[in-house]
């Protein structure tokens, strides 16, 4: 008996990941397969549900729309901050990506937007936010998962 892709499996597979342009994000295709268990918060929600239904030897192409993938931008995830909080030895420039700790100590990627009057616009919105995206799968196994 052939099981599918659910809430309830353990799948191993291969994947690229690529925008609407036809540039690659992430792939993994021609390396070792990942196994996940579905639910599990390894891979995004909307991503596992575009899924369902999938078995061990499928391969598909999903297109994961921004509200099912990281979401749309939100312009309050945009902050200014003053030039004088960055270090003397970082080079601000727009595109930069750094590392912020937020008041819980938890690290945040931030991109350079803009530097204006002594102010460095952040955004910590994810890289992908509004972004389509295209995933290629291929499906290895698919196998119930083990619960404790």
């Amino acid at each position: 008996m052939d099981i599918s892709v659910s809430s309830s499996t353990k799948v191993t597979l291969n994947f690229s990941l690529s925008l609407e342009d036809g540039s690659v994000v992430d792939t993994n295709i021609g390396e070792e397969p990942v196994t996940f268990d579905v639910g599990d918060g390894s891979l995004l929600p909307g991503f596992e549900r575009a899924m369902f239904g999938l078995q061990a030897g499928d391969e598909k192409e999903l297109i994961i729309k921004p509200e099912e993938g990281f979401g749309m931008p939100n312009s309050n995830n945009i902050q200014a901050i003053p030039i004088g909080d960055f270090p003397d030895d970082i080079t601000l420039e727009k595109g930069l990506m750094l590392s912020f700790a937020d008041a819980k100590s938890t690290e945040m990627p931030g991109v350079v937007k803009e530097i204006q009057d002594g102010t460095v616009m952040v955004d910590f919105n994810h890289p992908l936010s509004g972004r389509t995206l295209l995933f290629k799968v291929i499906i290895h196994a698919v196998s119930p998962a083990v619960t404790h």
